[in-house]
């Protein structure tokens, strides 16, 4: 299995929109209503797309326009289901909605060893990355019975490790001292301009904390919350493992120098008048 050729990204149009039913939300600053996990939203037309996909964040719905299942979505419905949705049969429903969660547990798996596999610091790491990822990928294929007994901490933990040994091989020659905030609690934090060049960021919490113009190259962003976290002017040019999602959870702008293979969220002002919140 080539990790490039794996389909890593979302395709709404061969999903039968098991996001927009699986998953739970509450009436938030990120979603209008309440909505329970196994219920249709009530924005979710019979063919299976959002009736207010242009406007979710002028409607009060931005938590949805920064989840991505990362291809699992199309990939369980047509792929493990062979096109078969979840109308009409509760227990395929309620086994479909489960096997959904755990397929992109396993994606997100998928994503960051393909992200590890294309460091050139960490090639050493290779074989055991490569082996890996077929393994996951392998596991992502299985029948639904055997994808739900699969033991998901175990998974995790396993690739965490092959990974946090990339993540190191790949700041490991950043000059000076590295910031270690990973899982740290740093929400509304002032962080602007300071230099984390290569700190370790994994799982951080950084909701709403000013990151503007901070150099964030080889920072590691595994799972770092990012959600209105201010990046404008920020250097993330070379961040590793950061996802489009986080991206489009942030608030940036033209300046904010990004990755080349995530693009500019269009919801990013080219500039930000004083006191405007994105």
């Amino acid at each position: 299995m080539i990790p490039g050729e794996v389909e890593l990204a979302a395709d709404c149009a061969h999903c039968f929109g098991l996001c927009c039913v699986a998953l739970a939300f509450s009436a938030s600053a990120d979603f209008a209503i309440d909505k329970p996990a196994g219920e249709a939203c009530p924005h979710l037309h019979a063919d299976f797309r959002c009736a207010i996909h242009g406007q979710l964040r002028q409607l009060g719905f931005p938590g949805c326009t920064v989840f991505d299942c990362l291809g699992a979505g199309q990939h369980v419905s047509q792929g493990i289901y062979a096109g078969l949705d979840w109308r009409g049969d509760p227990l395929r429903a309620a086994q479909m909605f489960e096997v959904f969660a755990h397929v992109r547990e396993l994606h997100m798996l998928l994503w960051h060893l393909r992200e590890a596999l294309g460091l050139s610091a960490a090639q050493q790491l290779q074989r055991e990355l490569t082996g890996e990822f077929e393994r996951i990928h392998q596991l992502t294929s299985a029948p639904p019975e055997t994808i739900l007994a699969i033991d998901m901490g175990a998974q995790l933990g396993q690739v965490r490790e092959v990974l946090r040994r990339a993540s190191e091989l790949a700041r490991s020659n950043v000059p000076g001292p590295r910031v270690d905030y990973s899982n740290q609690d740093l929400v509304g934090a002032n962080l602007a301009g300071a230099r984390l060049r290569g700190a370790n960021l994994r799982g951080a919490q950084l909701i709403r904390a000013n990151l503007r113009n901070a150099d964030l190259r080889l920072a590691d962003l595994t799972a770092a919350d990012l959600r209105d976290a201010d990046v404008r002017g920020a250097d993330l040019s070379e961040a590793l493992f950061v996802r489009q999602a986080q991206l489009d959870a942030a608030r940036g702008d033209a300046d904010t120098g990004l990755p080349p293979r995530v693009q500019r969220p269009t919801h990013w002002l080219t500039r930000v008048p004083p006191g405007h919140r994105l």
